[in-house]
């Protein structure tokens, strides 16, 4: 029996097994299923949601850094008079 276990010792379960956790889980769970997936469904929308605004913000922040690394650098091209040199 050891010869074909994995050599950590975790079980995977096969195609029975995985058919008695879910009766199990239905007999436990039952009534409350549908309302557990709604919960699931409602926590992965608002998880993507969060997700985006992050990534929104991110660009936001990303843009407005750029726009103040450009004005940095032409107000030091003023400062230093590089645009009159380049004009020339």
């Amino acid at each position: 029996m050891t010869a074909y276990m994995p050599v950590l010792g975790f079980w995977t379960p096969g195609p029975v097994e995985i058919i008695v956790i879910l009766v199990v889980a239905l007999l436990i769970f039952g009534r409350r299923l549908p309302e557990i997936a709604r919960n699931i469904g409602r926590s992965l929308t608002e998880f993507k949601r969060g997700v985006n605004e992050a990534k929104e913000t991110r660009d936001e922040i990303e843009k407005d850094v750029r726009k103040v690394g450009d004005d940095i650098k032409k107000e030091v091209k003023d400062a230093a008079g590089l645009d009159e040199i380049n004009k020339d």
